[in-house]
């Protein structure tokens, strides 16, 4: 552990919270109050109480910030060159990865994970960074063969102010995948993080500032999504949406850009498959589960929330399974514990509200399947590792997304059954498979329908690969040169000579 790690860790622990944090929005190159002088609180799910207040943003804010990322496009911004955006963007990645012990243990503090969880997601931004940072000046048209009379060409250039709904469940990784490839693009940018997690958002563009963008380039508003989240879809100065979250407000969204036939890029929710056949490597299967639908306490929208299991080896590895759930021990994140708080008291209701039902349905409770008393835990927002065994592939347990540390498992005879299985759902965002057969790996990749699909290891790939889903996980794709192109109009030019 480094020094300033443990400093931090140490009085985290010692005063619940971390000094110098951002109370304000991040407007015009600096923190500013609300337009209205409202805060409000920022909760830390592993001890359930306030550890910091910001700034409660509106509609009006959020005007502020529109206006000042407008006039930014015409602005020092606009002459720069794609290289010099990337050397902006390459110093960010680099102060990023100097301040990555205070960005991690903010980010548990906030978000509530597991401390290497964090830090597993501050790298991450490191090198997204600096995969944005390269691709600035490789983005570049086309040119057409038109004849001897003609030059036609294709000029790829930023759609303008583009706006970022960032949540709660990965606030700096999510954050980071949109705004480095705007950048890097040329775009500018209004953000709203979620209303439980805004710090480590304020605190990235901060240090963009500091790495050399100019002012009003990237802003941030913090507040709700019903006053400053609302506003800023709505908002008739932005060009481009990226939201992230939940199907039912990814509808709303949908509506307040159709006002203003505003570009959209959504991802939404997922009910995401894991089949494992009878003749994987299972000691690969059983760690690729746990960390499928354990990491973050299951708050992931790829989370591997379904495991569909070849009938002949569906005992063993549930046992296996069902012993790894229960030594897993709640904790805050900064502890050395093995799965971390649900995030919000909002949603740890919403968790066990969905198992009770699945367990009065007649759903079979294999572990886990109750929220772990706070005094038992620190006060904090905790459900215990679930593994519940579905009755039908029309159960509630299979098709909704419960956003939580809840394992549904489906037996399944054959690989045609699972293939079936797995595109059963009204979501598809990933799938994954395990098994020896690399030919019938191959087939399950083309069969199953979803953005993104892992062989033999789930969360594979890293930045380079683009992420985003089919059906009601949405459409567009962040991460990867096809996350640059999403912010990106192409204008084709044709000339006579």
């Amino acid at each position: 552990m480094s020094a300033e790690r443990a400093r931090l860790v140490e009085e985290a622990l010692r005063t619940g919270t971390l000094s110098g944090l951002p109370d304000g929005h991040f407007i015009a190159g600096r923190f500013v109050a609300s337009a209205s002088g409202r805060r409000m609180e920022s909760f830390d799910p592993g001890r359930g109480v306030a550890f910091a207040s910001v700034a409660a943003g509106d509609a009006e804010d959020v005007d502020r910030a529109v206006e000042a990322a407008r006039a930014a496009l015409s602005g020092p911004w606009a002459g720069l060159s794609p290289a010099a955006r990337g050397e902006i963007l390459m110093r960010a990645s680099q102060l990023i990865a100097e301040r990555a012990a205070r960005f991690a243990v903010v980010e548990t503090l906030d978000s509530g994970k597991r401390l290497a969880e964090a830090e597993g997601d501050v790298s991450g931004v490191v090198r997204a960074f600096a995969y944005y940072a390269g691709a600035a000046d490789k983005l570049h048209g086309d040119s057409m063969p038109l004849g001897p009379d003609h030059v036609g060409l294709t000029i790829e250039e930023p759609v303008g102010v583009a706006a970022q709904i960032v949540p709660w469940n990965y606030p700096l990784s999510t954050a980071a995948r949109g705004i480095a490839p705007a950048l890097a693009v040329g775009c500018t940018l209004v953000v709203k993080p979620a209303e439980q997690t805004p710090f480590t958002t304020l605190m990235l563009a901060e240090l963009l500032h500091e790495a050399g963008l100019p002012e009003g380039v990237l802003n941030v508003v913090a507040g709700t999504g019903a006053e400053a989240g609302a506003a800023l879809v709505a908002h008739p100065g932005i060009d481009h949406i990226t939201f992230t979250g939940s199907v039912a407000t990814g509808q709303r969204v949908m509506r307040a850009a159709a006002e203003h036939v505003t570009r959209l890029a959504l991802e939404l929710g997922g009910k995401s498959p894991v089949v494992v056949m009878a003749d994987c490597d299972l000691d690969a299967a059983f760690a690729g589960v746990m960390e499928a639908i354990f990491e973050n306490a299951g708050q992931i929208c790829s989370a591997g929330s379904r495991l569909i299991v070849e009938e002949a080896i569906a005992q063993p590895l549930l046992d296996r399974l069902v012993a790894g759930a229960e030594a897993l021990r709640p904790g805050h994140g900064l502890s050395d514990a093995g799965i971390g708080p649900i995030n919000s008291p909002a949603q740890l209701a919403r968790v066990a509200d969905h198992v009770e039902r699945a367990r009065a349905a007649g759903n079979r409770i294999l572990t886990g399947g109750g929220i772990v008393p706070p005094e038992a835990c620190g006060g904090g927002w905790f459900y215990r590792p679930t593994i519940a065994l579905a009755r039908g592939a029309d159960d509630p347990l299979v098709q909704e997304e419960i956003f939580g540390p809840v394992l549904t498992v489906q037996v399944v005879p054959d690989f045609e059954a699972a293939v079936t299985a797995a595109n059963a759902t009204s979501y598809a965002l990933v799938a994954g498979i395990y098994t020896r057969d690399h030919a019938r790996a191959w087939r399950f990749a083309r069969a199953v329908d979803a953005g993104q699909v892992y062989i033999n290891e789930f969360f594979a790939g890293g930045v380079a690969m683009p992420f985003g889903g089919n059906r009601k996980s949405g459409f567009g794709r962040a991460k990867g040169m096809a996350g640059l192109r999403s912010y990106s109009k192409l204008k084709s030019v044709v000339a006579r000579i």
